[in-house]
């Protein structure tokens, strides 16, 4: 697993690469939690390069989507691959959280900053 982080405007954009499991979910929570604290508000996290996710990676975006949300920021989740989609699906996120195909469709979500 690896996070790659590139910031666009005021955006902060985190690519997950590889698998978010049981096994790195806590570091990428952490590291995640780290760049709220630094006061990232209006965060993209771009899935395509994700090939799994599991419960323990569901919950790191919904821990990250509650936090943002209590901060008045916030979350835009982008390019998820089928079987990605599906888990988000099958788990009600996608009812609950902002999902696009493709990160240039992501940043255009984003409110313009006041």
């Amino acid at each position: 697993m690896s996070i790659a982080y590139q910031t666009i405007g005021d955006v902060e954009t985190v690519s997950l690469d590889g698998q978010l499991n049981s096994s790195n979910a806590a570091a990428v929570e952490t590291e995640m939690l780290a760049l709220l604290a630094k006061g990232a508000r209006r965060v993209l996290i771009d899935f395509s390069r994700l090939d799994y996710i599991s419960s323990a990676g569901l919950r790191v975006v919904l821990v990250v989507a509650k936090r943002l949300k209590q901060a008045g920021g916030q979350l835009v989740l982008s390019g998820m691959q089928p079987h990605i989609r599906e888990v988000f699906d099958i788990s009600g996120f996608l009812a609950i959280l902002d999902v696009v195909a493709s990160r240039e469709e992501a940043l255009a979500r984003f409110a313009p900053a006041a």
